[in-house]
């Protein structure tokens, strides 16, 4: 970036006012450039203190996009988005770097870090104030989630031919999605992994302007892990109501990494049901939005798994999710989410996200079953 473009760029960041979802620094020449941000004060409030899970999960969000004109059809953009997490979890992540080139009716290419080709599907139903979106997920689904190393090539209207008829095909050759990666024989911590290649395709329809889309994917991976996913989706968006319904299985030749305290499970096969409604009701100032969901995935056979012997349930995630979103206007947003967990101490999913700690008490386990309240304020540009 040049460095005027960065004389004007930083200036207007502090300076931003709430008009835009976005900030134009740049437009000349047939280049143009945004900055984008948000800051998102969150909270997680449990019925026990000092679970799992809960405090602060605040982060915040600074992203560029920008575009130039190549010729009368030829496109060129690039992404950049970078994420601060704070509280007890404090970390940092680039979650999209990549460029690319857009044909118009040819469609579009790019490279780099950016959502695997699923998630087209998966976005269905990850529109909860806060929680969802667990069917998007790399360590169970191959390419659900955003990933390094993905070359995508999308394409709108097929070719301009089929109103509202867009497909994509993606290939990834990386070790950051977790469903490629397959631990060495001597190294269980996860500094030795084999990584493999994957690829995967999506078709989704928005039906003749009516608000309904219809969707289908399908991706797998190479190598040690073989893994492989197949889903389908339906969503309706029309008249300030909301409807999404998705179905997700994946099954995996060695398991997932660190799925269990001793060894990968053979042909571990999970499978997914999700389920959202909203509704936007308007008014002078601002817009509410409640929203009810219902989410469970599941694993066949925990109980056969010689690590988690005795388990008598199957469930990896299961909850009734209900939710109100407020938007004071595009830039301040406010929520409130309670997920009702229905998932039992003795189901897998009670103690899937303490593997990574090794060993852990029943006081831990009970936690991970405990209902909790999201409370957010959230102020974007």
């Amino acid at each position: 970036m040049k460095r005027n473009l960065l004389a004007i760029a930083i200036p207007a960041l502090l300076i931003a006012g709430t008009a835009n979802a976005s900030i134009e620094v740049w437009n000349k020449d047939s280049n143009k450039v945004d900055f984008y941000g948000r800051v998102y004060a969150l909270n997680y409030i449990t019925d026990r203190n000092n679970q799992t899970g809960e405090g602060d999960k605040t982060t915040a969000r600074l992203g560029m996009s920008g575009q130039t004109q190549v010729t009368d059809s030829v496109t060129g953009y690039g992404r950049w988005e970078y994420e601060a997490k704070t509280g007890e979890d404090a970390d940092n992540e680039t979650r999209y770097a990549f460029a690319g080139l857009n044909f118009g009716d040819f469609g579009s290419f790019d490279y780099g870090r950016n959502d695997g080709v699923l998630k087209t599907l998966t976005s269905y139903t990850d529109v909860l104030p806060e929680f969802g979106g667990d069917a998007s997920d790399n360590d169970l689904y191959a390419l659900t989630a955003r990933t390094k190393a993905v070359a995508t090539y999308r394409n709108s209207d097929f070719f301009g031919l089929v109103n509202g008829l867009n497909f994509a095909v993606q290939y990834a050759d990386n070790g950051d999605n977790s469903s490629t990666r397959h631990f060495t024989k001597h190294d269980r911590n996860g500094e030795k992994r084999d990584s493999a290649e994957a690829w995967g395709s999506v078709v989704d329809w928005n039906v003749l302007d009516t608000g309904l889309s219809v969707g289908a994917g399908y991706a797998q991976t190479g190598g040690h892990k073989d893994a492989k996913a197949w889903s389908t989706g339906v969503k309706y968006d029309n008249n300030n109501l909301y409807l999404a319904a998705l179905y997700i299985q994946g099954k995996q030749k060695y398991g997932w990494d660190n799925a269990l305290t001793t060894h990968s499970a053979n042909d571990l096969k999970t499978k997914g049901y999700e389920f959202v409604a909203q509704y936007g009701i308007d008014f002078e100032v601002g817009r509410l939005t409640p929203s009810v969901a219902y989410i469970q995935h599941k694993v066949k056979g925990a109980s056969s798994y010689s690590s988690d012997a005795g388990l008598k349930g199957n469930d990896l995630a299961k909850y009734v999710d209900v939710g109100l979103t407020y938007d004071f206007n595009k830039n301040l947003q406010a929520i409130i989410d309670y997920k009702i967990n229905l998932l039992d101490k003795d189901d897998i999913g009670a103690r899937r996200a303490l593997y990574e700690d090794g060993a852990f008490t029943k006081s831990q386990i009970n936690g991970t079953t405990k209902d909790t309240v999201a409370l957010g304020l959230i102020y974007q540009f």
